[in-house]
């Protein structure tokens, strides 16, 4: 299947550093990988909370191959697979997956930061890579969205330093120089909807201080020619093995193999400077 988006929106991404897919997944195929979110004991039995500056904290699932599980068939579907090759330019490989899931009113939040200010750190020389975040609920403002910065991927690889535990952000002197200058779009999405956004967009999330839960799906790709050269993490190339978008019904609700997904037991964090 030939990528879903249009060759304006393509431009538009490579402009604007994102762009919106509506309605990725059918409310079908969004309730099933739903349901393997919250009921998948891999998924419950590698889940990590990652804590934030203000008190709260987002819990999260990573895994860093694409199975054959129903999240695993989503990550290989060609519908995301060609989208992703025609944003990138050339073909990708999955580089990892992870479930972010914001409950009511305890959601943490997610500090300005590039994706590839992380991966920059596991051996990709370029940042060909991105992120497709896929709403299983509604987000939106009041539920704590992805926010992103209109054309930051201009900008190239910044500095991080770090803030917490389990999270970097952008060089606090820079930030509000930026957001002065370039505009925040809010990532309001239906369940169904994704987001794709440039390793090296600017975004971040608020706390979820509603009182409904924020849970997204997110798959990563990276080009092949951009492989990394450390091998101290396992998100080195596997060839991906694409499967027809009729696959993730046929599977319908099919949990994961850890073995064959490869659940992470803690999230990657580069070792940067303190912010001070």
């Amino acid at each position: 299947m030939p990528s879903r988006l249009t060759p304006a929106e393509i431009a538009r991404y490579h402009d604007d550093g994102f762009v919106f897919v509506r309605k990725l997944f059918d409310a079908q195929e969004t309730d099933l990988l739903r349901r393997a979110m919250e009921q998948d004991p891999a998924i419950r039995d590698h889940s990590l909370l990652r804590a934030d500056q203000e008190g709260g904290a987002t819990r999260i699932s990573l895994w860093n191959r694409a199975g054959d599980s129903i999240y695993g068939l989503a990550a290989r579907s060609a519908r995301v697979v060609d989208t992703a090759e025609a944003l990138i330019g050339e073909p990708v490989y999955h580089f990892q997956s992870k479930l972010t899931a914001k409950e009511p009113r305890v959601g943490g939040a997610w500090e300005w930061h590039q994706d590839y200010g992380y991966w920059y750190y596991n051996g990709c020389l370029e940042p060909k890579m991105l992120s497709m975040m896929i709403a299983l609920d509604r987000t939106d403002a009041d539920n704590g969205c992805l926010k992103v910065v209109r054309g930051s991927h201009k900008l190239g690889r910044l500095d991080h330093v770090q803030v917490t535990a389990g999270q970097n952000t952008i060089d606090p002197e820079r930030m509000p120089h930026i957001l002065a200058r370039y505009e925040t779009v809010d990532c309001v999405l239906e369940p169904g909807d994704a987001v794709i956004f440039h390793g090296n967009t600017l975004h971040r999330s608020d706390q979820n201080r509603s009182d409904r839960r924020r849970w997204t799906f997110l798959c990563c790709y990276n080009a092949v020619s951009n492989d990394t050269f450390k091998r101290d993490d396992d998100r080195y190339y596997v060839p991906l093995a694409k499967v027809d978008d009729g696959a993730i019904l046929r599977a319908g609700l099919k949990f994961a193999d850890p073995a064959a997904e490869h659940f992470t037991s803690k999230p990657y964090v580069p070792k940067v400077k303190a912010a001070t």
